[in-house]
């Protein structure tokens, strides 16, 4: 009798295993891909054929007809700095503007122009004094401003306006 016991047992466990492995087929069976869960018949959402000309017209409502020389944006984390600025006629990596975006003046760093020696004897009361104007979102420094409220660009990344 116990012989005929062991048999049962072993033929429960036969049939329990084949029962967890059909499940497992069936687990299996009804994993589904991510291609499947895509619907390419709709358009992505965060894909915009016209978005350029959207981008070009808002640049030009910004700009108010004007031409600038370039695109100004930050070295370090290319946010733009100014959209409408003039190239320096002798040193054509600097350039200047009124009205920019996202920069900001650093406090406490002042730097004078006192000029050459021929320079003082002329213009005595002359001497211009700068203050360090950097990016507002990495503090990179970008340029000056003068006392006229002028701002100098030489650390900065010019593109096609």
């Amino acid at each position: 009798m116990s012989q005929w016991k062991d048999d049962a047992l072993i033929s429960e466990s036969f049939i329990g295993e084949e029962k967890d492995d059909n499940q497992d087929k069936d687990v299996e069976e009804t994993v589904v891909s991510d291609d499947d869960l895509i619907d390419y018949s709709v358009k992505p959402e965060f894909y915009d054929p016209n978005l350029d000309d959207k981008d070009q017209l808002w640049i030009q409502k910004k700009r108010k007809g004007q031409y600038s020389d370039a695109v100004l944006s930050c070295p370090a984390c290319f946010t733009t700095l100014c959209l409408e600025c003039q190239r320096h006629e002798k040193y054509v990596t600097q350039y200047r503007a009124v009205f920019v975006v996202n920069c900001k003046m650093k406090k406490g760093r002042v730097v004078s122009d006192e000029g050459s020696l021929k320079r003082k004897r002329v213009r005595k009361e002359e001497s211009k004094s700068f203050t360090s104007v950097c990016c507002s979102v990495c503090e990179t420094e970008v340029g000056v401003i003068d006392d006229d409220e002028v701002y100098h660009f030489f650390n900065v990344l010019p593109s096609e306006p």
